[in-house]
């Protein structure tokens, strides 16, 4: 097995261009091509997860946060990032981040927690544009369905729950082969018509180029006629933060007792309670106090994120209630997450969790 493999699925499940501008997910240290002992599932690659991957035989770790998160212009050991670059290096162990593109994943970090509190009829709550095209192609109607085929195994033509979406119709097209051009139907230098049909996809954006390539190895013709077009609309699971709806509504002390037990958490700050009963809850692992009007205008009883600082405290405006309840505690379940998915797609090798708590807040009570 080799390194590359293992990041080939996390690829797979938060692609790079779901990150956002700022970030620096992906593989940080490391090469790619080696043979991977063991992978360890961490919130921090610290120089002490990295010393206890090399201990329990691992090559990689698989952070949620990147340790280098802007530009290192020395790496002398002076701070616990070059430390741990330092470490890693010594020691041969690969160091790969996942971060905000499974934030902005509706089944990645906020789904385990929405995972937590059994919410239902999730929703992301603040969209990320950008994240979606249109595939054109016309083809031959003999060879469509292959066509067609051959572009929903590569991946397009999913809308929300829903697969293998796509619009079709049927019309004449017109060609004169020129010389030293091999034409599926017609003769050189004398105008075809043929029947066609039109086919529309939707598809994510990082998935265009396996698309194209898809479309073409299925597509009778020399040279294709086809568009791409770059789409506004929304992709439903791609975004941030996340709603959704508690079963039964509960009264807000049982709520915030319910989360306190589900996150294991010593203490809730949170904002004065606005109403009796809690049903809509949105939520943002991490930082996530930029999401607050979007809790708002989506009609969220509670909020729930972490590092949320004094005055973004006064943005609940006295409408819904803010529970931050820590930042690492927030995110906490995305080792198991992590865990998961390597472990299912890998089931005779050694995916671990780390069993360093790198939590560096602690309360005194």
């Amino acid at each position: 097995m080799k390194i590359k493999d293992i990041l080939q699925v996390l690829d797979d499940l938060a692609p790079s261009s779901y990150q956002e501008s700022y970030d620096n997910a992906g593989l940080i240290v490391g090469d790619s091509s080696l043979d991977c002992t063991g992978v360890i599932c961490t919130l921090d690659a610290t120089e002490e997860v990295i010393l206890e991957a090399k201990q329990r035989g691992c090559n990689l770790v698989v952070a949620h946060h990147p340790i280098v998160f802007s530009g290192l212009k020395k790496i002398t050991g002076k701070n616990y990032v070059e430390r741990a670059i330092i470490t890693a290096i010594k020691n041969d162990v690969a160091v790969y981040a996942i971060h905000t593109n499974l934030d902005n994943l509706l089944t990645g970090v906020n789904g385990k927690m929405a995972d937590k509190l059994s919410l239902q009829n999730r929703k992301v709550l603040l969209h990320k544009q950008n994240n979606l095209m249109k595939l054109i192609v016309f083809v031959p109607v003999t060879e469509a369905e292959q066509v067609r085929e051959a572009i929903f195994k590569a991946g397009g033509g999913n809308i929300g729950k829903y697969s293998e979406c796509s619009f079709n119709i049927r019309g004449k097209s017109t060609f004169t082969p020129g010389e030293g051009t091999n034409p599926h139907t017609g003769e050189v230098g004398k105008r075809e018509e043929n029947d066609e049909e039109k086919i529309e996809i939707i598809f994510p954006a990082y998935l265009k180029e396996k698309l194209i390539t898809a479309m073409a190895e299925a597509h009778p013709y020399e040279e294709v006629a086809y568009d791409i077009i770059a789409l506004n609309n929304y992709f439903q699971e791609v975004g941030s933060g996340l709603i959704g709806e508690l079963e039964q509504p509960m009264e807000i002390t049982s709520f915030l007792r319910l989360v306190k037990q589900q996150f294991g958490l010593q203490v809730i700050r949170h904002t004065p309670f606005t109403k009796k009963e809690v049903k809509k809850v949105a939520l943002c692992g991490g930082a996530g106090s930029f999401l607050v009007k979007h809790a708002l205008s989506a009609g969220a009883d509670v909020y729930i994120t972490g590092d949320t600082k004094y005055h973004e405290f006064f943005d609940a405006e006295g409408q819904l209630v803010i529970a931050d309840i820590g930042h690492w505690e927030s995110e906490q379940f995305t080792i198991d997450l992590l865990h998961d998915v390597l472990h299912s797609k890998f089931t005779t090798f050694a995916v671990l969790k780390s069993e360093v708590k790198t939590n560096p807040v602690n309360y005194f009570m």
